[in-house]
């Protein structure tokens, strides 16, 4: 989709040059408190682990890819990102800059936008297209004139004509379209950063192409850098520099998309690249590629998160959390067979014959 972060063109709002990530999370954590019910005990506070200790960083310039199974965290994750939810613990630095201390929360929200999924809830339905688009820089300081401009330029760079859709409303528009606009008032502000949360799942494939196609144009004509989420694996593999796998609120595998895809070093990403569907008619899929449901996100299991329904795990792995370590240059990976002195004798998931993607 986009050329390497190292040839992503040079932004002049950058801080600490191209070699300084965009941004970096370290150990975060938020937690959603349950309600006391007849059944818990006196002194029990029971909570979801939406997010668990979750560190990585965003390159200038790059698209990184974020997967998972439904409930491990990824949307949290972006919310959290963005601000809109926050965090228990942990800090987010922008730019060298700590979010919320150093660069005050609103600057930041103003150079990291969202795209969400629902195009049509994400819109007010009482506001026209241009009026959606021109609100955000209107209330950060922006001119009428110069926000209604600058929102008729964003309709037409997003490949809608503004004197057929500025004055329109949402229902008046299809998915699509919708989106679109989610994208140009995304835009609105000028962002550096743009998370995309499933924000092309909704769309039929033709239109999610051509949607893809604006995101790569828009990305290398303003120098933006991506944070995408989605469960569609063949599209995260299309748009990708790199790609973060979650499980259960933790990172358990990062790496370069094409590495990741043709060689996958933890069991779970194996296990969702299994899970991709073939269109060849001869290769169906016969086994489930993972057994078991995920575990409770209230209790999870001790030590590694993975080990109840990996097939590669022993007791050692009950016992000891994994750390998330450099098992490749590049390649990060949460597993106690990528540890030096961990106890786990290495056994490699695939052989080299053998390919799932």
């Amino acid at each position: 989709m986009s050329p390497s972060p190292l040839y992503a063109p040079i932004n002049p709002r950058d801080l600490g040059g191209p070699a300084q990530p965009l941004l970096i999370v370290r150990d975060l954590k938020k937690y959603f408190p349950l309600k006391k019910t007849g059944f818990s005990l006196p002194r029990e506070r029971l909570a979801v682990r939406a997010v668990d200790g979750v560190s990585f960083t965003i390159i200038k310039g790059e698209t990184l890819g974020v997967v998972g199974e439904s409930g491990c965290g990824k949307s949290t994750t972006a919310r959290l990102l963005m601000q809109l939810t926050r965090q228990d613990s942990g800090e987010l630095v922008f730019d060298g800059q700590t979010v919320g201390e150093v660069l005050p929360l609103r600057d930041y929200r103003r150079q990291t936008q969202m795209v969400f999924q629902d195009s049509y809830a994400s819109l007010n339905p009482r506001m026209t297209i241009v009026d959606s688009i021109a609100f955000g820089p209107s209330v950060h300081g922006v001119s009428r004139r110069e926000a209604l401009g600058r929102a008729h330029d964003l309709l037409a760079r997003v490949g809608l004509e503004p004197s057929r859709f500025a004055g329109r409303y949402p229902h008046e528009l299809s998915g699509g379209q919708r989106q679109r606009v989610n994208i140009a008032r995304a835009l609105a502000l000028e962002p550096r950063l743009v998370i995309l949360d499933e924000s092309v799942s909704a769309l039929d494939k033709s239109v999610e192409a051509q949607v893809l196609n604006l995101l790569a144009d828009l990305k290398e004509a303003l120098a933006l850098t991506y944070v995408f989420i989605s469960h569609d694996l063949n599209v995260v593999r299309y748009v990708s520099d790199r790609v973060l796998v979650m499980y259960l609120g933790e990172v358990v595998e990062v790496g370069e998309a094409e590495a990741l895809f043709e060689n996958p070093l933890h069991p779970y990403t194996a296990a969702l690249l299994r899970s991709m569907p073939s269109t060849d008619p001869l290769q169906r899929t016969e086994e489930a590629p993972l057994a078991g449901d995920p575990p409770n996100p209230i209790a999870p299991p001790s030590g590694c998160r993975f080990h109840t329904r990996c097939e590669f795990a022993k007791a050692i792995c009950a016992q000891r959390a994994p750390r998330l370590v450099e098992a490749e240059p590049g390649r990060s990976v949460s597993c106690l067979r990528y540890e030096v002195d961990a106890g786990y004798v290495f056994h490699p998931i695939f052989s080299q014959e053998a390919s799932y993607v």
